[in-house]
């Protein structure tokens, strides 16, 4: 049996249909330069897009939503 990769799951939340979910980088620190747009879309989690989870996929070793 394959091990998933522990420092992707700390990053991630796949839901109960395989959606995988995280948050922005660039979102942690040094907002100050950012614009008000920008620092507001980084309070939103995003949903991975499906060609990013073919590859999340085998990292993981189980399937993902498409």
């Amino acid at each position: 049996m394959h091990k998933s990769h522990k420092g992707l799951l700390k990053r991630v939340k796949i839901s109960a249909s395989g959606k995988v979910r995280f948050h922005s980088p660039n979102s942690r620190h040094l907002k100050s330069n950012k614009t008000g747009a920008a620092v507001r879309s980084y309070r939103r989690a995003r949903t991975l897009s499906s060609s990013d989870n073919a590859m999340l996929g085998k990292v993981l070793h189980r399937s993902l939503a498409r």
